[in-house]
This record gives structure tokens, sequence and C-alpha cells, in this order.
């Protein structure tokens, strides 16, 4: 039988409206193609291993009816010979098939990871505002190693049952006929359960993977330093321990009823085939009495029907196991399924030689909404949808402002940019201003194309951005953030990051041109000293000064910038203003502007409100109009500092 068909049988059944779809198993059989090879031979060797499996019965069957009643000493010999040849051949071929089924499966796990990263990291930014995280890793961990499960219990289970429940009954046939008919007249027994507990099985997995991915949600913002210090301050270490163990327990009831459902499917299975095995024995020993059939053929038969019953419970089972761990294929796929709205176009080119002049022309944007961006499994663990938020509102204190995009909702959405038209020449200054949820750093987002646009068109150098491949346009740009993420790692890898290959004499002049290398230098191990997860053993002002070095290694044409200094103190403000004036000196500069000391300075201003360009021109020219800017400015020399 085709694997194909096989795999057909064991899904097929409406017995559960959340059934395994058959495209899902042709997806998983079109998966394996690069191992299709090492499938063929490793079904040749369950062939082998299953004839070889044969021989010491048959040779039992001899021993008695030939070796025996004729006195046969040198058949006997011969007879033990060939047991202990085909128990080694046994033995040789079992560990071949073990090491196939490894290579496959561990495989299958490589591909099906690197796959998913690639294409999660490939997904747009809006993506990734709406997608819990530890949802996320329980699909690339725990899923794809239900995935591989699904696959290895196929091989060595399904299949590997198959041909042995064929081969064995057509021996058997050649033995006696007619007890080979009557040990398959309980088959329905065996198939009937196990496709009614496959569905329910299915069922409970699906629960228990949603269960687990909101327990890893859980983890994963909990467990970071944030979301530590968050609970802490709020006093809600019981509440979360409560609500986590609430679902944990939700998961030891859903695996007890697992384990209980497949041990009585099980023992039920074991007590059909005892029966079966029974009535050979009894009629079997009839026709013996009745000289029918040798007793050598009883013993033989005695022993396949063994052969026959296990494969038979085994594959019972096996459709349990695998419908279930299709389901984390099923999860995987609706993952790849997923369209990536930010893709390269088809004749896409290299940005090079960037000079940096930007040109937006009536560029229209709108956030996508969730249905769009993610999938609602992602969105929370456990099934719960996240709060609808305007388009206004702010993910959370803790992302940086170009981060900072409204959570969509399923609804439709009101337009964040409205017709926006601007012109920046090739290495100006730019200030962004205005009021809290203008649109200032969404327009920010759109010139690295963290997201398309609706309408109009976003030009560097004359390029359409979406003419250009994503790689090029954004090893153009530079962006420092208000709160500059770092990895968990050392600073000089965290440095790294922007240049691979830079050298620690460009690693020195780049934190001595952000002001930042004395404090490197101060450190236990220098630039080999670890900054802690999201950077949390360096200040405020130490991660920006940092965060410029690091750019300033890139050496962008471009630099998107949120001059975020207005909370920090007088000496590491001073520093910072330092660093951004050698790190801006000669690129084309986008700044959301919070000291006066950059508005005033920049080339030109441009003043956004509810998603409009309002006003644009220089500080004299926009204080002389006695508008919005000169109301803003009127707040900055009071408070000194722009609204956030």
């Amino acid at each position: 039988m085709h694997p194909m068909q096989v795999l057909h049988s064991m899904s097929s059944g409406n017995d559960s409206p959340k059934g395994i779809d058959r495209k899902t198993v042709k997806r998983v059989w079109d998966f394996s193609t690069p191992y299709r090879p090492m499938v063929i031979g490793f079904v040749v060797l369950i062939v082998v291993g299953t004839v070889v499996g044969l021989v010491p019965t048959l040779a039992f069957q001899d021993i008695i009816d030939v070796a025996i009643a004729n006195e046969d000493t040198t058949r006997l010999n011969w007879l033990g010979l060939i047991v202990v040849a085909a128990a080694i051949t046994s033995a040789v071929v079992s560990m071949v098939e073990r090491w196939l089924s490894s290579r496959i499966g561990e495989g299958i796990i490589y591909d099906l990871r690197d796959k998913l990263f690639r294409h999660v990291q490939a997904m747009p930014l809006g993506f990734f505002t709406q997608t819990q995280t530890g949802a996320l890793i329980s699909r690339l961990n725990n899923d794809v190693i239900g995935a591989q499960r699904a696959f290895t219990t196929f091989l060595s289970t399904v299949i590997g049952n198959v041909i042995n429940l064929g081969i064995t009954l057509v021996v058997m046939f050649t033995i006696e006929w007619r007890l080979t008919i009557l040990s398959l007249i309980i088959l329905p027994f065996f198939l009937i359960p196990s496709r009614r507990v496959g569905a329910r099985m299915a069922d409970i997995t699906r629960e228990s993977m949603e269960l687990n991915a909101s327990m890893n949600t859980t983890m994963t913002e909990r467990f970071n330093v944030s979301g530590a210090m968050l609970v802490k301050l709020f006093g809600r270490p019981k509440v979360e321990a409560d609500d986590f163990g609430n679902r944990a327990a939700r998961v030891r009831d859903i695996g007890i009823r697992s384990a209980m459902l497949a041990r009585v499917f099980m023992t039920a299975m074991t007590l059909v085939g005892a029966l079966g095995t029974a009535a050979i024995y009894w009629i079997g020993g009839q026709m013996v009495i009745n000289g029918t059939i040798t007793i050598g053929n009883l013993a033989a038969l005695s022993l396949l029907v063994v052969r026959v019953y296990l494969p038979l419970t085994a594959l019972s089972n096996a459709r349990v196991d695998v419908t279930s761990a299709l389901v984390s294929f099923e999860r995987v796929f609706e993952i790849l399924d997923m369209a990536n709205p930010i893709v390269d176009a088809e004749h896409a080119t290299e940005l090079s030689n960037v000079r940096g002049h930007i040109r937006f022309d009536g560029v229209t944007f709108t956030y996508p909404s969730s249905d769009e961006s993610t999938l609602a499994s992602l969105e929370d663990g456990a099934g719960r949808r996240l709060p609808k938020r305007g388009p206004g509102s702010k993910i959370g204190a803790g992302l940086t402002p170009l981060t900072e995009t409204p959570l969509a909702s399923s609804g439709p959405e009101r337009e964040v940019l409205k017709g926006i038209n601007l012109d920046i020449d090739a290495g100006q200054l730019v200030a962004i201003v205005g009021p809290s949820g203008a649109g200032k750093s969404t327009l920010l987002n759109l010139v690295p194309r963290l997201y398309d646009i609706d309408q109009g068109s976003i030009e560097i150098d004359g390029h359409d951005v979406r003419s250009v491949t994503q790689e090029s346009l954004r090893g153009a740009i530079g962006v420092v953030n208000q709160d500059p993420h770092m990895f968990h790692d050392t600073v000089g890898a965290n440095l790294r990051y922007a240049n691979p290959d830079a050298t620690d004499q460009q690693l020195v002049e780049a934190t001595k041109a952000a002001r930042i290398f004395e404090v490197i230098d101060d450190l236990p191990d220098g630039f080999d000293t670890v900054v802690g997860e999201r950077g949390y053993r360096l200040s405020g002002g130490e991660k920006q000064r940092l965060a410029i070095a690091r750019m300033l290694l890139k050496d962008p044409a471009i630099v998107i910038l949120d001059e975020a200094t207005s909370h920090l103190d007088t000496e590491n403000e001073h520093l910072i203003q330092q660093a951004l004036e050698t790190a801006l000196d000669g690129r084309t500069s986008l700044v959301i502007a919070h000291r006066l000391s950059t508005i005033t300075s920049a080339d030109q201003i441009i003043v956004v409100d509810d998603g409009v360009v309002v006003e644009r021109g220089t500080h004299d020219e926009l204080r002389s109009l006695g508008g919005l800017y000169d109301t803003l400015y009127e707040n900055l020399l009071r408070t000194d500092t722009m609204p956030a």
C-alpha cells in the first residue's frame, strides 16, 4: 500500500468536527520529499527484517515436523545455525533501521525549525506587535517536535507493521488458510474503536497544545526583567501564580485523561487479541486431533498469530498517536501559510551609493487589522483575544517609539497618515514634532519599510522603497530608538551586530565618538562584559550612547532617531548631545525632536497633527506663523521638553 493511502485511511472519517484534513496528510508526505531515498531504504529494510524475523518460526515448524520426527540431527544442526544467522541479520537490520529513522526524524525537525524561523523572521513588524512571544516559541519547539513524532511514528509503526502484517498473513495462508481467515474475523474490533479514540485524542491534543502555549507566553512575559519588575511592583505574584496554576492544572487533567484513554484503548485491544489467539489454539488443536494439520503447523501458526495481533494492536494505537501528532503539523502549516505582505518585488534592485534624498508623495497609511497580521491562536495561547485599542494607543511603556504601533483590531481602522508630501534633501537634519499620537513614529517606520503604505510612494534617491531589496534598503538606514534594545550578550557582540567584521580598533573609535568608551573601559571585562537582558546592567544614558556607537559602526547614509533625552540627567544628556553631533554629521537625519537644541538647529521642521503635515519650514519661519509649532515651542520653553 502506498504511504499516502495508509495515511489517508488513518485520517479519514468524520468522527470529530476538527478531524485531520487530507490536505494536511498530503502536505506531510510532500514535506518528506528530500528524504524519499532514505524512506525507500527504510521500507526495504523493514521488508528484509520482517522476512528474516519469520525464519525462526518456520525453522521451528520444520524442526518439529521433519528433524525431530525423522531423528535427523544434521538437519537439526543446520536449522539451528540458520536461526542464529537470522538473529544476527535481524540485529544488524534493526540498527540500520534505527539510524535511518533517526536521520529522517531529526532532519525533519531541522527543516521545520529552519523554515519556520526564516518565515517568522521575515514577517512584518505588525505580526510581532500582535503576536504573543510564548505562543510563537511553542510552535517553534513543541509543535515541531510533535510533527517530527508524527512522521517517525508513521514510518516505524505504521509502515513497519503494515509490511509485517502483510508478509505474516501470506505465510499463514500458505500454512493453513482456514485458521488465517479465522484470525482476521476480529479485525473490525481493532479498526472501529481506533477511529473514534483517534478523533477524541486529536481534540485533547489541540487543547493541551493551546494551554502549553499560553503558559509559555506567561513565562516569557513574566520572567524577563520588565515583567518581573511589574509583577513585584504591583504586588501580583500570588495572582500570577494562581492563574498559571489553574492552566497547569488543566494540562495535568488533560494529561490524565489522555493517558487513561490510551490505556483503556490499549487494554481493550490486547484483550481482543488474546481472545483471538485463544480461538486459534482451540480450533487449531481440534484440527491437529482430527489430523487436518500437523503439530508443527499449529506451533508455527500459534507463533505467527501473535505477529498478526501485535501489529494490529500497534496499528490501532498508532492511528491514535499519528492522528494526535498530525495536529502539530496543522499548527506548523498554519504559520507557514501566513502570507507575508512585505516581500521584495520580483525584479527588486540593490540600493547602492545612497546619498539620502527622501521623498514622500501622497502617502496614506492605515495599520493592518489583527486578522491580516497574525493568527488568533498566536495573539493569546489560550485563545483569548487582546482588547481593542484605538489607532493612537501605545503598546506599552517598555517598547521603543519605533515599535509603538497601535494594537489593531479585526475591525476597520482609521487612517493614521493622510496624504503626506515631503521632500528631504540629502544631508538635511529634519526635526519631526507634533502632539502625542500625531503619527510621528508611524511616519518614520515607513522609511525602512517596516510597514507598506496604502497609497502614494516613498522614494530614496529616486528609488521607490518597494522596488529595492529590503536588505539593501535597511542597510542604508541606521536607527537609534528611545529605549534601544541590547541582546543578553557582551558589549562587543552587541556592537558587532551592526558590523560583524568590525575590528577592535573600530569598536574603540565608534565608542569614543559616542562618548561611551570610558564607561566600557572601566567595566570589569571591558568589551567582553555581558550587558544583561535588554541591557539592564547599563543606565539609560549608557544604552543610548552604546546604541549610537552601534549605529556609527553600521555607517548608514540615513539616520532615524528618537532623541530620547528628556528623562536623562544633565550629564548624560550633554554626553548624548555630543555623541549625536558626531552621529548625524553628513547624514540625512530624521529626528523626533525633544530638545530645543535639535529643533532650532534643524534644516527643516515638520509639524504633524492627526496624520497630516500641518506646517513645515525652519524654526524662524514657523515661529512667525503663530500656529501649532509656535504653541508647541512655547510649551517646550516652559518645560524644556517636547511632548513624547
